[in-house]
């Protein structure tokens, strides 16, 4: 099947299918006749488990390696838990981040309802963001 039929089915762009072959993850053959791509349902397979290691945030090396794994006979399970077990507590740590990013946000943009507009004085540039107080600041509140 060419690039088109393969992104149809597995429910993805026809740049994503070409992005992956460019990276190395779907080694299609190569139609002698023209030179296009020709994708079987292997690479089908493999485009479904691509996706589907993206959905728990694999990044495309790390599927590389373990593809890798698995085309050498080894199992990638091991490696899998690895990453994941030590990927999680980071995910946890950047939605902390994000939450007290989002709070911070909103506080903002309560504190500013009733702040008039300010035009650039050469002391201040926007007297909005100049309001939120520096982290150093919020610490020693």
């Amino acid at each position: 099947m060419k690039v088109s039929e393969l992104a149809r089915q597995a429910g993805v762009t026809a740049e994503t299918v070409r992005h992956y072959t460019r990276e190395g993850l779907l080694a299609p053959s190569r139609d002698p006749g023209n030179g296009y791509h020709h994708y079987d349902r292997q690479d089908l397979e493999r485009l479904d488990f691509i996706q589907r290691a993206r959905t728990l945030g694999f990044s495309l090396s790390e599927i590389h390696d373990i593809l890798d794994h698995a085309a050498h006979g080894d199992s990638p399970c091991p490696m899998v838990r690895d990453l994941l077990a030590a990927r999680l507590p980071q995910i946890r740590r950047r939605i902390r981040e994000l939450e007290e990013l989002a709070s911070r946000m909103e506080q903002a943009m309560k504190n500013w309802e009733k702040m008039p507009d300010g035009v650039p004085d050469g002391h201040s540039l926007c007297r909005l963001i100049e309001s939120v107080p520096t982290p150093s600041q919020e610490e020693d509140a």
